[in-house]
This record gives structure tokens, C-alpha cells and sequence, in this order.
């Protein structure tokens, strides 16, 4: 397996190219109508009012069906492990027996994780002076309440990573409000931004609260943020002016995540990199509802549209499905076909550091992801 640390990627042996083979063409994607699901109401991943030409919008939406991609599939390295180690103010104390114990900023957190199957490493009376417990249903999106065994603690509270400001939230359904696994990414697009040499474009999809979106602006991108949940951007706008970035160049718009590219593509625009972190299941602000495997292939389709002639990457995280990196990584690689570039897939992971935040211990896998770029 190869292994980076976040945002570095370490060595690795020579791309295998694979000859062209003809995409199968699937069916169009068809908002329907609202049902409760998973990554919906819990964890808002689509947000805040649309931008002037989003205002007038036709009631049925034009089908788009996926292009038939021809040519050479890109290189591929696989599995690349992506690891963190925690950054700013988090970082994953221990882990086991389905649970996790984590550092954010003063707190210390104990939450479900199903994939830590292995005996906790810490003693009993470390894991007993968590601040906060999430008790309830251990599914990853499932909800629940928070226990507060030593004192009662604020609904938020101020967190930092990668230079950014933003508020942690103890939420029904588990989050906080980041998912610091995403560190690798993030650490990956703050340095293309920086070294660019030219502005970026940067398009997040399923967004949430914003710290990526910020992050990037930051950096020095022109952002556009995309979730389908208002309380969701009203979050992330706190995060914006706790960060002290109210005039970065950001667009917080809270759209259906497919309704909207669909529109960017009839609109010509481009983007040089684009982030999507969709849910399994989803609802957006209209009832559309997102089905993970039914409607990714479109997504991707035209998200490569999407990309500027001289675009940097399109990255895709997938949390909780029954699935293997590869399926995610072989789709990255039809999506791409024509494109050049290499597609690196694997796991995010992150390391556990002990009550110091410097002891590495064993690495808890947290999602899978495919990342394309252009060599």
C-alpha cells in the first residue's frame, strides 16, 4: 500500500495505463420526491440562498444523460492511504471496542466508530474524563444525544484547522461539525492554490459547514459552496466571519447539489478544482432526493464538464457505503477517459496520537476517496 502524509504523497511505483473501453450509458438523473434518509436532515450537505442567476428557474429541469467517454483511460495509482495525524486543534486520542476518543480544541470527545475493531489502547480512567459522549444510535448518520458527564457544556464552541476559525457543534446526529479526516484534502488544495501562480476557481459540493470552502479561500480561491441545507450555510457563514474572511470571494449557495452543476454546465463554467463529499442518501431544499450509487455516475459525468482546460483535480469522498475503494476509483477512471492525467484512489485515515497529540498509535480508516489530477 502506498501512504502520505496529508497532502504529501509518498513514493510510489510507475502508473499502469489501461486501453480505451466503451461507458455503458445510464439513466438520467430524476429529482423525486422528499423521504427521510440518511445525510438529510442530520448532516445539512447542501446551503444558503442562490446566487442572481439561480433566482429564476424553470419547474421541470432538462434531463441530462451520461456522455459516452471514449480514448485512454488516465493512469492510476492504487490504493494510495492518505493519513492525518490530527492538525490545529484535533486530534484522535485512541480508539477500540467501536469507539473513538478525540481531542477538539479543550473537549474530549467519545464517539461510535464501527471500524475500530480492535481493544482500546488507553486505560478506562482516560476514556471516563470525556467532557462529551454521544449515546444513542451507533449508525454513522444515525441520531442520538449527547452526554455530559463532567459539566454541562454550550451548544458550540471555537475550533481551528489550517489557519481557519470555526465553531464545533454537538449535533443529534453524532458530527461536530468538521470532518477532520478531510485534512489530507484540504492540506492537498491549500497548496495548489498557493502555488498556482494565477487565481483558482474552487467548486464544493455537499459543503456543509464550510471549513474546506474556507480553507481554500483562504488560500486565496474564489469559492463557490454548494449544500442543499440553510441551517447548514448559516453555519458555515459564522464559520466565515469567525475566520475573519467576510470579504473573500464566496458564494454560499443552498441548492439541490445536482440541480445546480447541471446549470453551471448549461452556463459555461469552469472550475479548476472541485471537492464533492456526497452523502449515501440526501434531500435537497425541494424534496429532491440523492441516491449514492444510483446517481454518482452522472455527478462525476458533469463534474467533468465542470473542470477548467487547466483544472487541477476533482476529488470524491465516500463515507459508509458497502463498497470498495476500487469501485469508486474504476468509475473516476471511465469519467476520465480522454482526460490524460492520473487517478490515485484509497482510504483517509487517521492516526491515533495519544493524549500528547505526538504518540502514534494505529490508524482508523474513515472513508474512501478517488482523486484525479492532471499528471
Amino acid at each position: 500500500m502506498q501512504k502520505a502524509s496529508a497532502g504529501k504523497a509518498g513514493k510510489v511505483t510507475k502508473p499502469v495505463k489501461a486501453g480505451p473501453r466503451e461507458a455503458d450509458r445510464a439513466a438520467p438523473y430524476k429529482p423525486r420526491g422528499s423521504r427521510r434518509s440518511e445525510g438529510a436532515a442530520q448532516t445539512p450537505r447542501a446551503t444558503e440562498a442562490p446566487s442572481p442567476d439561480d433566482s429564476a428557474r424553470a419547474p421541470i429541469e432538462p434531463q441530462r444523460t451520461l456522455i459516452v467517454r471514449t480514448g485512454e483511460r488516465p493512469a492510476e495509482r492504487v490504493p494510495l492511504i492518505l493519513e492525518s495525524q490530527g492538525a490545529g486543534d484535533f486530534h484522535l486520542i485512541d480508539s477500540g471496542a467501536g469507539e473513538k476518543l478525540e481531542q477538539y480544541g479543550p473537549y474530549r470527545v467519545v464517539r461510535p466508530e464501527a471500524q475500530a475493531l480492535w481493544p482500546k489502547a488507553l486505560p478506562a480512567h482516560v476514556w471516563e474524563k470525556a467532557d462529551a459522549i454521544f449515546t444513542g444510535d451507533t449508525d454513522e448518520d444515525g441520531m442520538g444525544r449527547w452526554k455530559f458527564p463532567r459539566e454541562a457544556l454550550g451548544e458550540t464552541w471555537p475550533l481551528s484547522l489550517l489557519g481557519v476559525d470555526f465553531l464545533g457543534r454537538f449535533t443529534s446526529f453524532r458530527h461536530v461539525g468538521v470532518f477532520p479526516e478531510q485534512i489530507a484534502h484540504w492540506s492537498w488544495m491549500k497548496e495548489c492554490v498557493e502555488t498556482a501562480g494565477r487565481p483558482l476557481k474552487v467548486l464544493n459540493l455537499f459543503g456543509y459547514t464550510g471549513v474546506a470552502s474556507l480553507v481554500a479561500a483562504a488560500a486565496g480561491a474564489e469559492v463557490t459552496h454548494v449544500d442543499a441545507s440553510k441551517k447548514a450555510i448559516g453555519w458555515a457563514r459564522e464559520n466565515q466571519s469567525l475566520s475573519r474572511l467576510d470579504k473573500a470571494p464566496i458564494r454560499w449557495i443552498c441548492d439541490d447539489a445536482m440541480k445546480f452543476i447541471q446549470r453551471e454546465e448549461r452556463r459555461g463554467h469552469r472550475y479548476d478544482i472541485i471537492l464533492t463529499d456526497p452523502p449515501k442518501f440526501g434531500r435537497g431544499p425541494n424534496g429532491e432526493v440523492w441516491q449514492l450509487f444510483e446517481h454518482l455516475p452522472l455527478m462525476l459525468d458533469i463534474c467533468r464538464e465542470l473542470l477548467a482546460p487547466k483544472a487541477l483535480g476533482l476529488v470524491l469522498t465516500a463515507y459508509s457505503i458497502r463498497a470498495s475503494f476500487y469501485s469508486i476509483h474504476e468509475l473516476m477512471r471511465e469519467t476520465m477517459r480522454g482526460k490524460g492525467g492520473l487517478v490515485e484512489s484509497g482510504e483517509l485515515v487517521i492516526r491515533e496520537a495519544g493524549l500528547d497529540g505526538k504518540t502514534p498509535g494505529r490508524a482508523l480508516s474513515t472513508s474512501l476517496f478517488s482523486r484525479w489530477v492532471p499528471k
